[in-house]
C-alpha cells in the first residue's frame, strides 16, 4: 500500500453510523467533495448537484450488484458460530470467514432452515475457507435472505435492514458488502442526469469482504471478485471515449471491472469472469476518466486505486481537507468526485 496512506486518522465522530434516511435527509442530499485530478483543487457541494459537474456526452457506469444478507449464525456442536460469506464459487460453494474458533476441514455447521455447511477446504488466502452447503442455487439464496443478516462492521451499532444496504438500481444478487458509491443516487437524480445528456450504463461486480477482522485486510493481489461487463456497456464506453466524453466510474468496483475488461488495443470488451486486478499508483487507466467514491480508511487498498487517478500527495491533502470539513466516512457517509474538472459542463 502507498506509504502516505497511514498519515491520517479518522476520528470516531466522522464514522457514519446511520443511513441518510434516518438522519432526516434524502439519499442524494449527502455532501459531495469534488477533487480535480490535475490541480488537486477541492470544492464542496451536495450530491444532488452532481449534474453541475457532468456534461452532455459523459457516461456514468454503475454497479447494479445487489447486496445479500451475508452473515449466517449457526452452531458447530454446542458452540455458536458466525459465518461471513465472501465469494460465490459454485451453486453450493462459497468462500467465507468463520469468526472465532479453530477450523477443521470436514467439520459441519448447522444453520437455520435445515441448512448445513461443511468446511471443504482453504480459500484463496487466509483466513478464508471454502464452505459446501446442503442446498444450492435459488434454494440456498432464499435461505440466506430468510435467515441471514446484512454484514456490518464495528462502527455500525444498529442492525439496519438489508434495504439500507442496497442502491436503488441494484438488481443482480451477489455482493456481500454494498457497492456503496452508488448509494446516494436516487431515480430523480438519475433522470436529471439523463435529461442533461449524461448517459448511464451498468455492469456487475459482486463485492467480497473488504476486512477480515483483527486488523487483517485482503491482500490486493488475492482479492478475487466475480464481474460481468455486458456488450451494451462495453459499446457505450468505447463510443464515449471515441467522442471525447468522460467515463465516470461509480465506485472502485466499477474501475476494477472495466480495467480488467480492456483489451490490448485499449477497447473495453464484453467479459465475465473473476478479477484479481490490483490498481495502484502508476497504473495506466485505459477505460475510466473519473470516479465517484466514498472516503476510505487509511489501511484500505482502495486508496491505492485512487492514487492511479491523482498524485498521492494531492490526494492526501484533499483527505485532510475532508477531515477538517467534517465529511462522513464509510458506506453511509459522504461522497467524493475525482476527475479532471474542465469547462465542458
Amino acid at each position: 500500500m502507498m506509504s502516505t496512506a497511514r498519515s491520517f486518522q479518522v476520528p470516531e465522530y466522522l464514522n457514519a453510523r446511520t443511513p441518510a434516511e434516518y438522519r432526516g435527509i434524502q439519499r442524494d442530499h449527502i455532501r459531495l467533495m469534488t477533487l480535480d485530478t490535475v490541480t488537486g483543487d477541492c470544492s464542496h457541494n451536495y450530491f444532488n448537484r452532481l449534474d453541475s459537474y457532468l456534461a452532455e456526452g459523459d457516461l456514468l457506469v454503475l454497479n447494479n450488484s445487489r447486496t445479500i444478507p451475508a452473515v449466517l449464525k449457526g452452531k458447530r456442536g454446542k458452540q455458536a458460530v458466525e459465518i461471513r460469506l465472501s465469494r460465490k464459487l459454485s451453486d453450493r460453494e462459497w468462500e467465507a470467514l468463520i469468526v472465532g474458533g479453530v477450523i477443521t476441514v470436514g467439520e459441519k455447521i448447522d444453520l437455520p432452515g435445515g441448512l448445513t455447511a461443511t468446511i471443504a477446504g482453504l480459500g484463496a488466502e487466509a483466513p478464508l475457507i471454502v464452505l459446501s452447503f446442503s442446498k444450492s442455487g435459488l434454494n440456498l439464496l432464499e435461505n440466506f435472505y430468510q435467515y441471514g443478516e446484512p454484514l456490518h462492521y464495528e462502527y455500525i451499532e444498529t442492525p439496519w435492514p438489508i434495504e439500507m444496504y442496497q442502491t436503488v438500481y441494484a438488481s443482480v444478487p451477489g455482493s456481500v458488502e454494498m457497492p456503496s458509491a452508488g448509494r446516494a443516487f436516487t431515480w430523480r437524480l438519475l433522470n436529471k442526469l439523463k435529461e442533461k445528456g449524461v448517459n448511464i450504463a451498468y455492469l456487475q461486480l459482486h463485492a467480497g469482504l473488504s476486512y477480515y477482522g483483527n486488523d487483517r485486510w485482503p491482500h490486493p493481489n488475492k482479492h478475487l471478485e466475480e464481474f460481468c461487463v455486458p456488450p451494451n456497456t462495453a459499446e457505450l464506453i468505447n463510443k464515449t471515449r471515441k467522442r471525447n466524453g468522460r467515463v465516470i466510474a461509480v465506485g472502485t468496483t466499477v474501475v476494477r471491472a472495466l480495467e480488467t475488461a480492456v483489451n490490448i488495443a485499449g477497447y473495453v470488451v464484453p467479459q465475465k469472469g473473476i478479477t484479481s486486478l490490483y490498481i495502484q499508483k502508476g497504473y495506466p487507466l485505459k477505460a475510466v476518466d473519473g470516479l465517484i467514491t466514498g472516503f476510505h480508511e487509511p489501511e484500505a487498498s482502495h486508496l491505492d486505486l485512487l492514487s492511479a487517478f491523482i498524485d498521492k500527495d494531492l490526494l492526501m491533502n484533499a483527505y485532510k481537507k475532508a477531515l477538517a470539513e467534517g465529511y462522513l466516512w464509510h458506506e453511509f457517509g459522504d461522497m467524493n468526485l475525482i476527475m479532471p474538472m474542465d469547462e465542458r459542463k
